[in-house]
């Protein structure tokens, strides 16, 4: 129950505004909503295999199977698009992220939730939604009409998550800055492996995965 009063808090604070609170009553905006979630899954594609120059107006409504009409009537120009694929990003990081973790700790039978947390963000990372994300922060540092949508959008993120820490876990309410810190170091080392992984090797890997955990129970003793 924790989890999902969590889950919902979680998500309600990174929804994008074009999605609603709920379902369309409405056949015709059902359908539209369906049309502009396809055309959103496939700019993402765009996004993971040619980077932020494949993310175009046509290169998504040919994948997404969209008329050019289509594609105007939902985003007018390619910008319109791009603002709507950060925000879509994000929120689908979170619910995937949110989706692991609470899996993992209804089957989790003792195992401490530090672990599952930092096991499911590690996952997380490795993601389809992840690569997309890492396209849009390398693009943003040097595209300021990008960064302008980007940088609030991660932000936003940022604080949902920090917010929710302190929420959820009041047992550690006098260890608040550890498990900042605790989530800055996971957060920090998971994506340095997601761009040195093809060097290093899963062995390499797997050793400093090991030591990941091991250094953030280390910030929680004795509470772990």
């Amino acid at each position: 129950m924790a989890g999902s009063t969590m889950q919902k808090r979680m998500l309600a604070a990174m929804r994008p505004a074009s999605m609603g609170e709920g379902e369309p009553l409405r056949w015709q905006q059902r359908k539209s909503a369906q049309t502009r979630l396809r055309m959103l899954e496939a700019a993402v594609d765009c996004l993971v295999e040619g980077g932020y120059q494949g993310l175009t107006t046509a290169q998504v409504a040919e994948r997404a199977q969209v008329s050019r009409g289509a594609m105007h009537h939902h985003f007018a120009t390619r910008m319109d698009l791009v603002a709507a694929v950060v925000e879509h990003v994000f929120y689908q990081r979170m619910r995937l992220f949110l989706d692991d973790y609470i899996a993992a700790m209804a089957q989790s039978r003792g195992a401490l939730l530090i672990d599952l947390a930092t096991e499911a963000h590690w996952r997380s990372v490795q993601s389809r939604e992840y690569a997309a994300f890492l396209e849009l922060a390398v693009a943003a540092r040097t595209d300021a009409e990008l960064d302008a949508a980007f940088a609030p959008a991660a932000k936003r993120y940022d604080e949902v998550w920090i917010a929710e820490m302190i929420e959820s876990f009041p047992q550690w309410k006098d260890q608040w800055e550890a498990m900042k810190l605790g989530s800055d170091f996971a957060i920090a080392v998971h994506s340095g492996l997601l761009m040195q992984g093809p060097v290093m090797g899963a062995e390499r890997i797997e050793k400093v995965l090991a030591l990941t955990i091991a250094t953030i129970r280390g910030l929680y003793d004795p509470m772990t």
